[in-house]
């Protein structure tokens, strides 16, 4: 099957961006980031990007422009097409303000010149008060699809959701499910509730859902395909969003969400136990490949302008599936191939399903270690960080439990559709197959990234790292011998039957020792 415009030939990807102008919100974000550089990058032809930017820490658009074009993300663009960096155009507004609060005349800009608009605003954290995260993830995309609605060229709006929306049920197919309440009536609830009411009810409204961000999100989805109309609209909902698997450049991350923070903490050495199921799936996926999906969610709804609103479950549980045992394993072995700098313990830990064994393996190797760090540092006049930054682990290690101990089966029929569309040139720019990751590689990359843009450290900086990784390899097997003998000695002095099995070990060890011939 081909996709036509008027001409009835194909039309590849980028030539459909061709002299056409996008609107992005959520453009300063993690996957936002991605997106702008990637249709800068691969659809040469694109006339301009409208960025949604709101001043922020005294820093107006234009500064936070400069300041995101700076980034390490952008270098291969900034040398190899500067000029392309020109066609992002900041536009001042903010999604929990009414109409966006964008000028009237930059709305009548987007209004006119607007082709395709990518939604990706949203508040991703999961412990979120409930009337922020309806402002921004329902009310703001509202006001969206208001702002929408007059735009006179409008081809496709993409609107980024989560696989996770649905977590109350264990099958979850690409369509839009009846939500738990009418949208439009949580919306108001949160205009004339005091905040200690919404508190108080947030338990109760979100019912089997883990947090307000999946509650809100699937509001979000059942409100756009009420509002939305004749709008030519689809909605990407990925997994886990880790690091770039390939663009453009493997392994960009900058931020600490998901595990990302939690992985970063173990490679620390501070970080060693979690609450975790390790034979389950553990659902992550590329930002760079769910980026390639979004752009070819938009080519597909303006070329074909498919009825209803086309879902994509994003996700790799399904066609490359890994275990969190794999995914846990392989990211201690390359954080010890590739460690970071001034590690307080070796990188090392395990996923434990039992409650009760993590709650006390939490107890001894985070929370007491942890204060016994900070007692030292006061000793010597250093500040005391450690407590702090274990209550924020444990906090963020909480929230990703739920994802950690639990399994869904994400459909994809409409991804690997949409992939049997696409031209062989398009499948290699746009590629989004998740058969094609390569989980060693790509979680040593992720790892790499972890090092390198989060920590700010040089690759220069290895052998001195590997060098520190190996005197604390023989410390920790030490410390290990001795707390066991120490736990042997316990028993010892406590147990008769361990006393005993002692001796008879003993005896058996001198009896083949005996058996073996002097050479």
């Amino acid at each position: 099957m081909t996709t036509l415009l008027g001409s009835g030939d194909y039309v590849s990807v980028s030539q459909f961006f061709h002299d056409r102008s996008v609107f992005v919100t959520g453009g300063t974000g993690f996957m936002g980031k991605v997106l702008v550089e990637k249709l800068l990058r691969s659809c040469p032809g694109i006339k301009n990007i409208y960025l949604l930017m709101r001043p922020k820490r005294g820093q107006d658009v234009a500064a936070r422009l400069t300041e995101l074009l700076n980034a390490p993300l952008f270098e291969r663009l900034r040398k190899e097409r500067p000029l392309e960096l020109n066609k992002i155009v900041p536009i001042q507004g903010d999604v929990t303000e009414p109409e966006l609060g964008i000028s009237q005349t930059d709305q009548n800009l987007l209004i006119r010149t607007v082709s395709v608009v990518f939604h990706s605003a949203a508040t991703v954290k999961f412990d979120e008060a409930l009337k922020l995260s309806v402002t921004i993830n329902m009310l703001g995309t509202k006001r969206l699809v208001e702002l929408c609605h007059r735009m006179l060229g409008l081809e496709a709006l993409i609107h980024v959701s989560t696989a996770y929306c649905n977590c109350d049920r264990e099958e979850v197919n690409e369509v839009i499910y009846p939500p738990p309440y009418d949208p439009e009536k949580i919306i108001q609830c949160m205009e004339w509730m005091d905040d200690d009411l919404i508190q108080a009810l947030t338990p109760k409204l979100i019912g089997s859902r883990p947090n307000t961000y999946t509650f809100t999100k699937a509001l979000a989805e059942s409100m756009l395909l009420k509002e939305s109309g004749n709008l030519p609209v689809a909605i990407v909902r990925p997994s886990i969003v880790l690091s770039s698997c390939r663009e453009p450049v493997a392994g960009w991350v900058d931020n600490w969400n998901g595990p990302t923070g939690i992985i970063a903490a173990a490679g620390k050495g501070f970080f060693r136990t979690m609450l975790c199921h390790e034979s389950k799936t553990a659902d992550v996926v590329p930002v760079d490949i769910v980026i390639n999906l979004m752009i070819c969610a938009a080519w597909r709804t303006a070329t074909v302008r498919p009825d209803g609103i086309a879902v994509y479950n994003c996700c790799t549980g399904i066609q490359k599936p890994i275990t969190w045992k794999e995914f846990v394993d392989l990211c201690f072995v390359y954080m010890r191939r590739h460690p970071l700098g001034d590690v307080i313990w070796y990188p090392d830990g395990k996923c434990r399903s039992n409650w009760v064994l993590n709650s006390l393996c939490t107890l001894t190797l985070h929370i007491i270690p942890a204060h016994l760090l900070d007692f030292f540092s006061r000793i010597v006049g250093k500040k005391a960080i450690m407590v702090r930054v274990q209550n924020k682990l444990d906090k963020a290690a909480k929230c990703l439990e739920y994802f950690s101990t639990q399994q869904w089966r994400f459909s994809d029929e409409n991804v690997q559709h949409l992939n049997g569309l696409l031209s062989p040139d398009d499948r290699r720019t746009f590629q989004f197959d998740v058969r094609e990751i390569h989980w060693p590689t790509y979680i040593e990359s992720y790892v790499l990234g972890i090092r390198h843009f989060i920590f700010k450290e040089h690759p220069s900086s290895l052998p001195k790292a590997r060098k520190q990784l190996q005197k604390l390899f023989w410390v920790h097997r030490f410390t290990q011998l001795l707390a066991l003998l120490l736990v042997w000695r316990a028993l010892m002095l406590r147990s008769k039957a361990a006393r005993k099995l002692w001796f008879v070990m003993l005896d058996l060890i001198l009896r083949i020792a005996r058996m073996i011939p002097y050479v």
